[in-house]
């Protein structure tokens, strides 16, 4: 196809997600169902394996997911993350250190574990039971993050332990990538894991996570405030690019690129420039923020679906629901001892994400996972990214009728 081509096709994709998305985002408001629900429902009905394959643009299909709509969703995964850093104060993060570093343990080694061990028995291999594993650790912490938005949550004591693990919890999950993409060159036999390793690979991403952190509170507040910075904009500017760069480094360095903007967001969260950053930005998420959720739901192919599907998707969501819900809500329970918030904790991290796919993209393309298992983790990530905002809504609409009676 020619470049010129390629482009009006990417911008006819972007422009159809986006008036989708808004579309949905409409009714679902109007149904009281959660907005970022509707926005995953307009990918999957105007994407390129239902709607959009009806259309076509010089030979090809209306909306594809190449590279170009691929890089602009996952930008506007950077903004969510950035718009929550500026939501949580360097204090309050570091306060809830301790809490968020035991939930995302436990919130990564349980579904690790449990997922592990539940598909050997069904006669997967290790290194292929290993990667379904893999998939089932991370959160997506910009589901969970617009969801806490919309409802007007994301100061409570829940939300920022949430978003605290969940960070984590992403930082954790990539190591644990780390150590099982590399056992790809092996024989995958378990036996030959060395636990040092692990240990070493997951405390090496952890310290780049902390330098990187340390790094943004002190330097970039400095640079953002500057009085030099006069001219309509470049504040904002000089905010935008210090965030895609801190996105950049992260990826550089071998951690998510979200990490890299959500730790630019949290030190400015209280700088001087930060009601001039929040109402510039805040406008930006209102177009990146439906792209990213409309290319996630735009990605879902139920066109091969069959039997074997179904069944492995069943027991992949009930083990990816069940793992998170436990394994997360039972640690929050030590430190926020009330049993609701909890488990709005658990529901919380329930959301998984780009990990997953990225591991069930790694594993095709070694040709350790079946297609059958490929299409049962993107299903997963579909299912547990709708049962998220669904389950969070009913538990926060069950705490608002319960609180006139307490009173």
């Amino acid at each position: 196809m020619p470049i010129e081509s390629h482009f009006i096709q990417t911008i006819i994709g972007v422009g159809i997600l986006l008036f989708a998305a808004k579309l949905m985002a409409e009714l679902f408001l109007r149904l009281k169902l959660p907005i970022v629900l509707g926005e995953l429902l307009a990918g999957m009905i105007v994407g390129p394996f239902a709607l959009g394959s009806l259309f076509v643009f010089d030979g090809q299909p209306l909306i594809r997911i190449d590279g170009e709509l691929r890089i602009l969703g996952e930008i506007g995964a950077i903004v969510i993350l950035f718009i929550a850093g500026l939501e949580v104060t360097p204090k309050e993060f570091l306060r809830g250190g301790k809490a968020s570093f035991v939930v995302a343990t436990f919130g990564v080694i349980v579904p690790f574990f449990v997922g592990f061990f539940v598909f050997e028995l069904f006669g997967f291999g290790a290194f292929q039971s290993m990667l379904i594993a893999t998939a089932l650790t991370a959160t997506s912490i910009a589901v969970s993050v617009q969801v806490l938005r919309e409802f007007g949550k994301l100061q409570t004591s829940e939300a920022r332990l949430i978003i605290g693990a969940a960070i984590i919890d992403d930082i954790l999950a990539i190591a644990v990538l780390s150590v099982v993409s590399s056992l790809g060159t092996t024989t995958g036999n378990i036996g030959q894991i060395d636990p040092l390793q692990i240990l070493i690979v997951i405390v090496q991403v952890l310290g780049f996570f902390a330098v990187l952190l340390i790094g943004s509170l002190i330097i970039i507040p400095r640079i953002v405030a500057r009085k030099e910075w006069k001219a309509e904009g470049s504040v904002e500017a000089i905010a935008t690019a210090l965030f895609f760069g801190a996105a950049a480094l992260a990826g550089i360095i071998g951690l998510s690129p979200i990490v890299g903007a959500f730790a630019v967001g949290m030190a400015l969260s209280s700088s001087k420039v930060f009601e001039k950053i929040e109402q510039y930005i805040s406008k930006l998420g209102l177009i990146f923020a439906p792209l990213f959720f409309a290319f996630i739901g735009a990605q879902v192919d139920f066109r091969g679906v069959n039997v074997e599907i179904l069944m492995l998707s069943g027991i992949m969501i009930a083990v990816a629901v069940a793992t998170k819900f436990f394994g997360c809500g039972l640690p929050a329970m030590l430190f926020l001892k009330n049993k609701r918030k909890s488990m709005q904790v658990g529901i919380g991290m329930i959301s998984r994400g780009e990990v997953g796919l990225i591991v069930a993209g790694i594993g095709v393309a070694s040709g350790v996972l079946t297609s059958n298992v490929y299409s049962t983790i993107v299903i997963m990530v579909a299912v547990t990214t709708i049962i998220t905002p669904l389950w969070l809504k009913s538990s926060y609409k069950k705490e608002n009728e319960q609180q006139p009676t307490s009173v």
